[in-house]
């Protein structure tokens, strides 16, 4: 497999004189997940075996000028979570932040996602945000062709999204259909269109199991388009994406979800990590891991199952989960908002490492 050859990537960035909180905290390319080299390692651990990891993300601004005021939300500690394919439980995340925020502040987001609150009230010329966390990931029983074909049909489960008051008698089951139906309509940055639909509907054949359909169009997305970093950034519409054939993870990432939310299908965007390996031979860098972004359907039965369109794979242990929305906008790293009419350079740094004993 290719591999980076930097292990950060500096990117150049205006700053306003009045940034409004919004989507990024600069310019909003900068903030976009960094490019995923496309195939990932064929090694798989034992079914039910633990993998441990430490991912250290590092985010440096330095300033071409001061900054007198800047209020700021990070979203950088990766959740705990469970579901019948894989279990996630973060173990420590730590977060180092200099200069040392004059205010400070956790709580937990709509979606359940922790994000710190931060803000520097005194003049700085740079800001450091580093992020350490020890997370273990659990892969359960290896998936299957049975797996996939004994889900539930795909319109059965778009027809209990839009009427969960309907043929549902277990009262644990409509609560979940209704909480995953917010994620059927189209969001900031995943619209729904007739031309969506219609890309994703020969893959929804009448009356196929949901996950086998997604997962055969999950490989269509990986052998159509093709991946280009700089192509696009986070504001590119996706029916530019669909019609130009090329992106990067985040915008297969919201081009899945706008075809399966015009399908009437729950869909939401996954905010993390991917465990990558240098070539044979090779030592891999430090830092030359990256964001990653992909996506989780909902059947009824099972919950939420994870789709990684830009490696054409169902999610297992090698991903790393920070957080989830209805698009990138819920789930950003960083974003805020700074007094200034300086510009700046951005140096982002990930290292995901699978730890042994």
């Amino acid at each position: 497999m290719l591999f980076p050859e930097k292990s950060i990537k500096k990117k150049q960035c205006t700053i306003l004189n009045v940034n409004w909180y919004g989507y990024s905290m600069m310019n909003v390319q900068e903030l976009s997940p960094a490019p995923v080299l496309r195939g990932i390692s064929a090694e798989t651990p034992a079914a039910t075996s633990i993998q441990r990891y430490r991912v250290l993300h590092t985010t440096e601004y330095e300033y071409k000028g001061t900054v007198n005021i800047c209020q700021n939300e990070a979203l950088l500690k990766p959740r705990s979570y469970s579901t019948p394919l894989l279990e996630q439980r973060c173990i420590t995340s730590s977060l180092h932040i200099t200069p040392r925020p004059d205010d400070e502040r956790t709580h937990v987001d709509f979606f359940g996602n922790e994000v710190l609150y931060f803000a520097l009230q005194k003049p700085h010329e740079t800001l450091t945000v580093s992020a350490t966390s020890i997370l273990e990931k659990r892969s359960f029983a290896p998936l299957t062709d049975d797996f996939l074909s004994a889900s539930e049909g795909w319109e059965r489960v778009a027809d209990l999204l839009r009427f969960p008051f309907t043929g549902l008698a277990d009262t644990g089951l409509y609560e979940n259909v209704l909480d995953a139906a917010q994620y059927v309509f189209p969001s900031a940055f995943a619209g729904i269109s007739a031309e969506l639909k219609e890309y994703a509907l020969p893959s929804f054949l009448p009356e196929r199991p949901l996950l086998e359909a997604v997962r055969d169009f999950v490989r269509r997305i990986y052998t159509d388009y093709k991946y280009v970093p700089g192509f696009t950034t986070i504001s590119t519409p996706i029916a530019t994406v669909l019609r130009e054939r090329k992106g990067v993870c985040q915008d297969f990432a919201h081009l899945a979800l706008g075809c399966l939310r015009s399908l009437g299908l729950a869909a939401r965007y996954v905010s993390g990590y991917i465990e990558t390996h240098p070539p044979e031979g090779k030592e891999k860098l430090v830092g030359a891991d990256a964001s990653h972004a992909w996506i989780a359907v909902f059947e009824p039965h099972l919950g939420w199952v994870e789709f990684d369109p830009t490696n054409n794979q169902l999610v297992r242990w090698q991903h790393l989960t920070v957080g989830w929305g209805r698009d990138y906008a819920d789930v950003a790293p960083m974003k805020g908002v700074m007094l200034s009419a300086a510009s700046a350079e951005l140096d982002v740094s990930v290292d995901v490492a699978r730890l042994v004993g």
